[in-house]
This record gives C-alpha cells, structure tokens and sequence, in this order.
C-alpha cells in the first residue's frame, strides 16, 4: 500500500504471490476486476484463476519483472484477457502482480496537463495527476521505463518500477504536489527490467493551470550514472589525500589504504608489501623476481573481522609466478580478473585456499595493483569485489592507482623516516650514559624516552665525578629532531664533560657551551642549511662536603627538589637564555640540601601536552615525586606514567633523579700550612697519623709522598693563604692543596740534570688521577688515591 494514498487502492488491481505460487493477498481493485472477494482466493494456488488457455504465471518466468497479458477466469466463468505487470519480492519471497483499472481514458492537446507537458518538459518526463497516478508519459521516459504508456497508465511510480526508490520518489511527488514547488531528487534504482541499476536525477515541477492551481507534478529522469561515477572517484581521492598518510607509521599507512578503498571501491582489500632491504639499503628499481615474498600490512572488508583474509597482519606469504599479486608486481601494472585470459578462480588455482575462499564468499571479481612510489615496488595492493555485482571497470582501474599511488608515496616516507628514526635513535642512545657512576655526594636514576611519532630529539643527560668528591648533573635539549639534532647532542655532551673536568662554576660553563652553539650555528649556516642550531640546559653542581649545590639554567625548565621535611617544589633559578643566542649572561643559584634531598631534572617533552598546560605538568611531577619517592627508579617509573599519554610523548623525554648523600665530618679534615719548607715533615705525619684514626694505614706511604709534593710546589710557588684538606671514603683517599696564587702547574719533561721538575709527575703516577681547579680565592691542587684492593 503506497504511503503517500494509503486509501487509493480501488485504482490499482494488485495481488501477492508467495514463492510456492500461493495468494496470500487480494486487494480491493482485484475484486472489482474479476469479482472475487479475498476469502475466496487469498490462501489458494493462483493457478486457479488462469484459464486452461492463458500464458504461464509469473511465477515461472526469469529475471526480476515480467509484463504480459493473461487470460483469467472471472467469478461469474467470464474469461478476461488482463495486461498485468509483475515485480519479484526478493529471492525466494514471490511476486507482485497488478494491473491498472483507471486513467484509460483519452488524451486530447486540449488537456491542460498535456499542453504542461508540451511547454515545460522537453526531455524523458512523465506526468502524474493529483492521485500522483500516471497520467502520461514522452517516448523517451517509455524507453526509460521499458513499457508501453497505454499499459502502464494509471499506475504509480512505486508500482511501475523498483518499490523501495518507488515510494521514496512518490513522497517526494506528494510534497511537491503540496508545496507547488519543484525538487530535484537524486535515486538508485533499476528501470526497463535491467539487472542493473543506474543513477537518476529526477526533476519533479508542479503542473498549475491558467489560474495557479496545481493539478499535477510532472517527473523528468536523467540519467546520471557517468557523472555520478565521476563525483564518487573525485571524493575518492580527495579522501585519500586526507585519510592516508596521517602518520609516519608503514603499517597504519597501509591500513588506511585499505579502509578508504572498501566499500568505496571494492569489498574486500589486502595490502602486502616487501620487507625492507638488509642494513637500511633501497628497494631494487628492476622488478622483483617470482617467486615474491610479501608480508601481510593491512587488510579490511565490508564484512566484521575480514574472514575472507589467508594472511593475518603481519605474516609472510610466498607468491609463485601465477599469483595475481607476482604477475602484476613483475609486469609493474594493473592486472584485473576475470579478463580474456580466464576465469578469477583459474588465476588462483595455485592456491586450493584461496579458490575455496572465492566459491564461499562469491568473489566474481579482483584486481591486483602494484604500490611503486619514486620508481621502485614497495608492494602490491588487491581488490576484490563479492558483495557488488559489476566488474571492475577501465575507470575503476585507474582510481585504483591514483589511489595506490598517493599512498605509495605515503609508505616510502613513512619507510625513510622509520629508517632515519631507527638511525638516530641508535646514535642518540650511542651518546647517552649507558650507566651513571657510583659516588659518595649522591645516587641517581635516569630515563630517556624517545617521541613516539616525531624524529627523535636531541635530549640528553649525564652525571659527571668531580674533584673533591664533588659531582655534575645535566640535562639539556637540542632544538629539532633527527640525526643532525642527536650528533648535535653528541658534541655539546662532549663539550659539557670537557668543561666540567676544568671544574668551571655553572654560570661559566654555560657561558662557554653557549660560545660553541654559536660557532655550530655559523658552521651549519656555511654548509647551506638551517642555519639555526639551539639547545636549552640546565648545570648543577654539589658538593657533598658542604652539602650546597649551585645550579645555572640556559632556558630549561627549572629543576623540582624535594627535601626530607617539606613538599617537592620548583628551584627558583634565573632561566636565563637559552643556548646559541650568544652574548647574554647566565646566573646562578646556591643552595643548601639536606641529607637525602632528591633532585629532579627533566626536559620540557616531559610537561608539555594539548590536555594540560605546562602549570598542571609542573604539579602532577611534584605530587607523583613526592607519593614515590623511596625508591629513586619507582619514582622515574610513576612520573612518567602520570605524565605521559598512554600512546607515549609528544616529544622527547629525558629524566634525571639524584638523591644527596653528605660526608660527615669525621671523614673531613683540614689544615692551615704556613709557608715554611721546614714545616712539610711535621705535615706527613700529620697526615700519617690522621690516615691511621680512618684505618687507612695501607694509604699512608703513598700519600705522605703526594701530600709531601704538593704541600712543597704550593709553599715555593703558591702564595698564602695555604690550606690541606683530606677527605676519604670506603672507596677514594682525596688531598687537596690550596692557596691564593692563580697559576695553574702543569707536567713538563724534566732534562737529566735538573734539579726540579719531576714532582708532579710522581704525583700522576702515584694517584688515580689528579688536577686543578680555580676559586675564587685561588686555586686548588687536587689528587685522588683510589683505596680498591689496598690491604
């Protein structure tokens, strides 16, 4: 029953026919043509009501409508010979049959509705009156259609052609019919008895008299299939240039192909590509030689789960030269199946599988596209159609490889920068500590976590022994990303550990890694490329002895401590600027840490994310430092969980812990020396006799000689003030020399007959290692026993 005049059904003589040949509805209009009621009929064969004479039901007949005339038997024994029109329900569901009783009568040019149809519809159109019944129709839209106009007259759209678009158009037609103003509507849908459908624009105007009165609608079809083809491989590509290559991922590239080609383009696709060639070389430019290794990307259907896939992601699978994904792989084109060669299963008769998975899933049609981007197959892309019934077209072809090709290029820079990524992630982690050193004044835990989509970083870390059991901790962060950021890294780490061996105060160290950004920068710029080389850092220095920690920042984030008897907060240290920019002064900052003080260094990929702004990082840092900070490698394991995103960071992260450890004061001692060579004898049995209170007697000789030089150059070369200093622990026996004179000494090659000259190089033999520092009073002479394996 039409749902635009569900009461206008005595025009119309309609009947159901199930698949067993049964009435199992009669309507009213049936009635009235061959008189019997429902109650009679419906239930029954509807063989009955065929004369013995009369063609045969449609029941029998092929194809999805059926027209013709049948003899039927009246209720009174009359024979009616009754033009009837048929349209299959489904598969298996039985048939409508009807027939028009009205608008048989004739048309005249005087007819209003005719002159309409004269004046305003020139091309395939159709006039329906107020009942939206077909009134009339042009030789072009009988064409369309498939019948003749003196059969169908009378009829509405939903019962002349496929019911569901039907009843779709005749709302449409009712709304016109009430509005009095004309719609375009696009519909898919079968005419004249075709298998297939076509794409139609139907124009549907108002027909209105001389004095505005709407006395019908008038439909004119176009056929737009072409067009429509052409639009839906337009937003095709556009999609594709959208939907693929929204990460530098090879596999979620090649999934991205896949789900924008179904069901746009096929049902089924499966992309297989190459591994990549041994120690990152390139793919060959010559086509590959069957039989062809390919390992399974990607795959999606139309149905839940892609059952029709042999592979899963991530599989391996070999491809003999009868395989469509070898064949077109080594003919570098397009192959389609079914062609003039044979049948889609016979190309997959080498696999008993894969034919099976055809004949269950009624592949009829396939298509195998190389992946090539800059001249060279990365793989191969296949199409498969089971659930839409046409083949693939010459057009369907070639949106395949516009498709496959922008993807392509998307792979191989996905590939490239896989590769680049891997290269500088080795280089970067080639760089960094692969262990932090053991001291007395603190223990540490580290974490470098690279970006989990961008190039990798130039994030570093380290921590640096110093002279008098003193220590260095830095982190820092070169602008960019990829393997000129990590050799960059690589160079201001050097240049960090070479600065801090000369025992530079932060401000100063800073000051000079500064000098050698610029100069990087100026190199970079000479060899034509950016030209912009930068990094942000942050120096500490403590000194467990005095248990004070100095710290300079060059634009970094400021560290967060956290004392034993108070919360984690943010040091208040001069941000001062960052690296490169050349010329401006750096600051530092002094403080006094409890024992046990922990320390956090981190560089900005830790804080930032678009959920939070940088405040918020700041606090969650605080607050999981504090719920975690007995155990310094829990600690870097909760921070970066309550920080990071589960998909991983944005940016590089680099984390520093370090938990302050003090010397007591017992493991300290210090004399002034007044500036008497006599006095130097006295000094090592000072010294001696100390070394014996700390049950370092083992130590004593050696260090008495060392002590001896060093008391001696500061005495004949030094300027008072003088002052020793000793300190140990259950590992290093320090001496220390002190005095007001800025002269550094240095080893030099002593000739055979000088008196002097050879004492510093007793005291490079005789130590572990040794130096210098300057101070603001002076200078400091320093030399390191290592008390391992001494008995």
């Amino acid at each position: 029953m039409s749902p635009v005049h569900p009461l206008d059904e005595t025009a119309t003589a309609r009947a159901v026919i199930d698949g067993n040949g049964t009435l199992i509805h009669w309507s009213e209009g049936a009635r009235r043509l061959l008189g019997h009621v429902p109650e009679e009929v419906e239930g029954r064969p509807a063989a009955e009501l065929l004369s013995p004479a009369g063609s045969a039901p449609p029941a029998g007949s092929a194809g999805n409508r059926w027209n013709g005339v049948l003899a039927l038997r009246h209720r009174d024994g009359r024979v009616l010979s009754v033009w009837v029109l048929a349209h299959r329900l489904g598969q298996d569901e039985g048939w409508l049959v009807l027939t028009p009783l009205d608008g048989r009568a004739p048309r005249t040019l005087d007819d209003p509705l005719i002159r309409a149809v004269l004046a305003q519809a020139p091309c395939a159109l159709a006039v329906y009156d107020e009942r939206l019944r077909l009134y009339g129709l042009n030789d072009a839209m009988s064409e369309v259609v498939g019948l003749p106009e003196d059969r169908i007259r009378g009829l509405r759209v939903s019962e002349i052609g496929d019911r569901q678009p039907g009843e779709q158009l005749e709302r449409e037609m009712a709304e016109v019919l009430r509005s009095g103003r004309g719609r375009d509507v696009e519909t898919y849908a079968r005419t004249g008895g075709e298998d297939r459908a076509h794409h139609w624009l139907a124009r549907i105007a108002p027909l209105t008299d001389t004095h505005g009165r709407v006395l019908g609608v008038c439909v004119a079809a176009h056929d737009f299939t072409e067009q429509f083809r052409a639009r839906e491989r337009l937003q095709l590509v556009n999609e594709a240039s959208v939907r693929i290559g929204t990460t530098l991922d090879v596999t979620r590239t090649a999934q991205e192909l896949a789900d924008v080609c179904v069901p746009a383009l096929a049902d089924f696709v499966s992309v297989d590509l190459l591994d990549p060639p041994e120690n990152g070389g390139e793919y060959r430019v010559e086509p590959p030689a069957a039989p062809i290794t390919l390992r399974r990307a990607a795959h999606q259907s139309v149905n839940p789960g892609s059952p029709e896939a042999v592979v899963a992601p991530g599989d391996v699978d070999v491809y003999p030269a009868s395989s469509p994904q070898a064949d077109s792989l080594i003919a570098g084109r397009p192959l389609v199946a079914p062609n003039a060669d044979g049948t889609l299963e016979e190309w997959l008769s080498w696999d008993p599988l894969r034919a099976k998975r055809i004949r269950e899933y009624g592949i009829h049609a396939g298509m195998s596209v190389p992946i090539r981007a800059r001249g060279r197959t990365l793989g191969v892309a296949v199409l498969s159609r089971f659930r839409r019934a046409d083949p693939f077209t010459a057009d369907d072809v070639l949106l395949a490889e516009e498709v496959t090709a922008r993807a392509a290029v998307c792979i191989d820079n996905a590939r490239r920068f896989s590769r680049e990524r891997q290269t500088a992630l080795a280089l970067q982690r080639s760089l960094l500590p692969q262990s932090l050193p053991r001291t007395a004044a603190l223990e540490a835990a580290s974490r470098y976590l690279p970006a989990a989509r961008a190039g990798v970083g130039g994030d570093w870390f380290d921590v640096i022994p110093l002279s008098g059991m003193r220590v260095a901790m830095v982190v820092g962060d070169v602008i960019g990303n990829g393997i000129q950021a990590s050799a960059t890294m690589g160079r201001l780490r050097t240049a960090v550990r070479t600065l801090a061996d000369i025992d530079l105060a932060p401000d100063e160290l800073l000051t000079h890694l500064d000098d050698l950004v610029v100069r990087l920068s100026a190199e970079a710029g000479s060899e034509g490329v950016t030209g912009e080389v930068g990094a942000t850092c942050v120096y500490a220095v403590y000194d467990p002895v005095s248990r004070r920690c100095t710290l300079a920042s060059a634009g970094h984030p400021p560290p967060v401590v956290l004392t034993p008897d108070g919360p984690p907060r943010p040091i208040d240290v001069p941000p001062g600027p960052a690296l490169g920019l050349g010329g401006l002064p750096f600051e530092s900052v002094d403080l006094d840490l409890p024992e046990g003080t922990v320390l956090a260094l981190y560089t900005d990929g830790l804080l930032e994310s678009r959920e939070r702004d940088v405040d918020s990082g700041l606090r969650l840092l605080c607050r999981a430092l504090e719920q975690s900070s007995q155990s310094l490698e829990g600690a870097a394991h909760s921070i970066l969980q309550a920080l990071l995103p589960p998909g991983g960071a944005p940016d590089d992260v680099a984390l520093l812990l370090a938990r302050t450890h003090g010397l007591a004061v017992s493991d300290v001692t210090t004399w002034d020396i007044p500036a008497d060579p006599a006095l130097v004898a006295p000094i090592r049995r000072q010294v001696a006799d100390q070394l014996d209170v700390w049950g370092l007697t083992v130590a004593t000789f050696t260090a008495e000689l060392v002590v001896s030089e060093l008391v001696t150059n500061a005495i004949r070369y030094g300027e008072p003030p003088i002052r020793l200093r000793l300190i140990h622990d259950s590992e290093t026996l320090i001496c220390e020399v002190s005095d007001s004179s800025h002269t550094a000494p240095h080893l030099r090659r002593a000739k055979t007959f000088d008196e002097g000259g050879r004492g510093l190089l007793l005291v490079a033999q005789l130590t572990q290692r040794w130096g210098s520092r300057h101070t603001p009073e002076g200078k400091t002479i320093w030399a390191e026993l290592s008390l391992v394996g001494e008995e």
